[in-house]
């Protein structure tokens, strides 16, 4: 490790600052097209969609940086789209008395898989946070066969104790509790649908985003056949709905959620019976990641890539808030599509580096990270000679910082690296302010570190420039709470976009800096990706 910081204050002083070549003009310039009414919330396979891709693609090209996939700037990405017809959809549940679940303010459901017809009629099993995990001697089936039922479970970890305080992480949440774990679970185990009780503490965001992110035609990628049987449906429940759906059975929700933060859980067979049956119309389409290359100039090296990431794609035209029904994306994530497509402007006017860069502009990430799952499972190049991924998800359009928030910096060498870098500037890499929110699994960078390679989400931290302490946590809450996947994250002429500029300066030096070093980034001991495949730790 010593070596490692060491190395990562020579390159600080080795790499030459880059902000006189990154402007907020170019970035506001790229931010206002794609996060125009034009692009109608740039859905994945819709014209808005592609009219994104057409422009990302351009600017790479007119920058002069190659095509990436076999003389193309468009990696194909099949989607299958379904749209629940809400309709013909019937939830109820049956018990000692019937109770009928509304979509979207109880219950939001959609299709486990691409099929143009769902139904379960199955008990109900409350299976605490549905998780199997003998690291932590965990397990909250406890052999029990849930094949054929309706799962009910838990957002979130398992909550750690004074007496095991690292318990699942402690206060960080682990992939156990993210909802993409929950319903792998419930399908390798033969369940017919799965329902999440949702939160706002535990899963980090308000029932308003559940409906916004899953109330809209689903996208997803076509199923691998090596997987288990899928799901009949995926589901939400709010706390509420379920806790008075729970009480018709003479089950309390409270007391059930405080045995399943012990070992001695066992799953409750609660004698309600779920009645689910909707049509779906399925469309198979497919969209585009944008790819491009800077070649390195070593012989050698120059076959191994540094990645740049950021994701292209919202979530389009859907219900209508406050009379708005398009979803710009605007923060989420023009601003770091716009930032990196400066970053490889700049990059390309540079002296070639060592190795080489990539630069990768996924789709469907908003649907699970769909495009870089899809670049993770078929990359251009041998996924062994991409050596670190830097992603760029909702970049600043406050200002400068004084600190950064970088998910992932505490799981590899990539941390340290990084913040001996941006030292010398006065800049500082803060601890994630809510690491129970599971942040490092909900952007693109996380289908990299599947893959086994080192990844980090650079992003602003919270210490504005000019401003008081506690304005950047304030308009943080009040982004989440108000435009976060909502039609109101719209461009704004009022954006300062300086700090964007900083950010991408500081993801060109990186990047710069890896390209170049005698040193790869390489994952810390204990990082749950770690044998994903074999990392190389020095190349001469």
């Amino acid at each position: 490790m010593r070596f490692v910081i060491a190395l990562a204050v020579l390159l600080a002083g080795a790499v030459p600052a880059a902000a006189q070549r990154i402007t907020p003009n170019e970035i506001d310039g790229d931010l206002r097209f794609l996060a125009s009414d034009l692009l109608e919330g740039r859905a994945p396979a819709t014209r808005g969609g592609e009219l994104a891709t057409t422009y990302i693609a351009a600017q790479l090209r007119s920058a002069g940086i190659q095509p990436g996939v076999n003389g193309s700037y468009f990696q194909r990405v099949p989607i299958d789209v379904v749209t629940v017809d809400s309709a013909s959809m019937h939830v109820q549940a049956s018990g000692k008395a019937t109770a009928q679940l509304h979509f979207p303010d109880d219950v939001v459901i959609w299709a486990g898989s691409a099929v143009p017809s769902s139904a379960a009629h199955a008990e109900i099993v409350f299976a605490g946070y549905g998780v199997t995990a003998p690291e932590y001697k965990w397990d909250d089936f406890k052999g029990l066969d849930v094949k054929g039922k309706v799962l009910l479970v838990l957002v979130n970890d398992p909550p750690a104790t004074a007496r095991e305080p690292q318990l699942f992480g402690g206060a960080a949440m682990t992939y156990y509790g993210r909802w993409t774990y929950k319903f792998e679970e419930a399908e390798r185990r033969g369940a017919v649908g799965a329902l999440i009780v949702h939160t706002t503490a535990a899963a980090s965001y308000p029932w308003h985003t559940v409906v916004a992110s899953w109330s809209t035609p689903q996208r997803m990628l076509p199923r691998d056949a090596s997987l288990p049987a899928p799901l009949g449906f995926r589901g939400w429940i709010t706390d509420s709905a379920a806790t008075a759906l729970l009480r018709q059975a003479g089950l309390d929700l409270a007391a059930l959620r405080t045995q399943a933060a012990t070992r001695g859980f066992h799953p409750v067979n609660t004698g309600i019976t779920l009645d689910v049956a909707f049509r779906s119309a399925v469309q198979h389409l497919e969209s585009q990641n944008v790819v491009g290359v800077l070649p390195g100039r070593d012989k050698t090296l120059g076959r191994q890539y540094v990645a740049l990431s950021a994701h292209w794609d919202h979530f389009g035209i859907g219900p209508k808030v406050n009379g708005d029904s398009i979803y710009n994306g605007a923060v989420d994530n023009a601003s770091g599509v716009s930032t990196l497509l400066a970053v490889a402007r700049a990059a390309a006017q540079a002296p070639r580096r060592r190795r080489s860069l990539v630069f990768v502009f996924v789709t469907a990430e908003e649907a699970g990270l769909l495009g870089s799952s899809w670049f993770a499972q078929h990359p251009t190049m041998p996924d062994s000679d991409i050596v670190a991924d830097l992603n760029l998800d909702v970049v600043t359009v406050l200002g400068k910082v004084r600190d950064l928030n970088v998910l992932g910096s505490d799981k590899s060498t990539l941390g340290p690296m990084l913040a001996h870098l941006i030292a010398p500037n006065g800049m500082r890499i803060d601890p994630d302010a809510h690491p129970e929110a599971g942040h490092f699994y909900r952007s693109d960078h996380f289908s990299f570190a599947k893959a086994g390679v080192p990844a980090v989400s650079i992003g602003a931290g919270t210490d504005y420039v000019g401003r008081p302490t506690g304005w950047g946590v304030q308009q943080e809450d009040d982004y989440t709470a108000h435009r976060y996947h909502q039609p109101a994250d719209n461009y704004s002429p009022d954006f300062d976009l300086s700090g964007a500029a900083q950010i991408g300066d500081i993801v060109l030096r990186f990047a710069t800096a890896l390209a170049n070093s005698p040193v790869l980034p390489a994952w810390n001991p204990h990082a749950e990706f770690k044998s994903a495949r074999g990392v190389r730790e020095k190349v001469s």
